[in-house]
């Protein structure tokens, strides 16, 4: 059987007190006030978007929405990638955020 594990479990199985580090580092950085949670929700998603992490993207996606984020915000984000990166971000990742949007 060939099941696709989720990478960050495994690398919490693998390395428990690295990615507890890891998690701490994310808190920090979630915890800081100079940028509300849907910009960072939006930035992240053009960071992961600029390196064609889909899956990273399609993670972000539901706690961009939860913390305000709009289908038109969210294709610009992935859309500024495009001058940074090329297409790739585009076209691996903008398709999936869209659907998520849909009914």
């Amino acid at each position: 059987m060939n099941e696709t594990r989720n990478p960050m479990e495994v690398f919490q199985e693998e390395a428990p007190e690295v990615a507890a580090a890891f998690n701490g580092l994310i808190m920090s950085l979630v915890g800081r006030k100079g940028l509300d949670q849907k910009t960072k929700q939006l930035i992240y998603i053009a960071m992961k978007a600029a390196m064609g992490d889909d899956m990273a993207v399609k993670a972000h996606l539901p706690m961009a929405k939860a913390a305000g984020a709009t289908r038109e915000e969210v294709v610009d984000a992935i859309l500024m990638t495009l001058t940074v990166s090329g297409i790739r971000g585009v076209v691996h990742c903008l398709p999936d955020a869209v659907k998520q949007f849909e009914s």
